[in-house]
């Protein structure tokens, strides 16, 4: 990830949900949001992810955190996604890199000895002033949601 660094404002975007509707970051000020950027919808590493996290949203609404998955899919391809896990957290569409690439996340992969540009699975925290509250970088989704439990308290 590049030019995120805790204390610093995070960068807005808005983008459209799984159902269509506009979700700008900005309007979200006075909670804390947990935005997790995942490669592609309904792939076993991406469905293990969102579930965990659904699997404990209400750990995280407890603490006033909304959660955020965004990814390059379309807004189609999301809501079946949705449908097809029964999924909580908000999923939004950034095929056009506009989250995506302010927040550093797409970059060269490697995986099976083949190089590639991709999305790197990354998690941001933004506090309830709109500021980088702390980040996890080229995460594998195996456990990770405990470890931003365990890191949050």
């Amino acid at each position: 990830m590049t030019a995120l660094a805790v204390g610093k404002p995070a960068p807005d975007f808005t983008l459209s949900t799984d159902k269509g509707a506009p979700f700008t970051l900005a309007d979200q000020r006075g909670k804390s949001v947990l935005i997790y950027f995942y490669p592609q919808a309904d792939t076993p590493a991406c469905n293990d992810q969102n579930l965990a996290f659904t699997a404990n949203a209400d750990w995280f609404a407890e603490r006033n955190i909304i959660l955020v998955g965004i990814s390059p899919d379309s807004v189609g391809k999301l809501a079946d996604f949705r449908q097809k896990f029964a999924l909580s957290p908000i999923l939004l569409s950034d095929p056009d890199h506009k989250a995506i690439g302010p927040y550093g996340v797409w970059g060269e992969k490697k995986n099976y000895g083949r190089t590639y540009q991709g999305l790197i699975r990354s998690t941001v925290l933004i506090d309830p002033e709109g500021r980088i509250a702390q980040v996890w970088p080229n995460i594998r989704a195996k456990g990770h949601v405990e470890r931003v439990m365990k890191a949050i308290g």
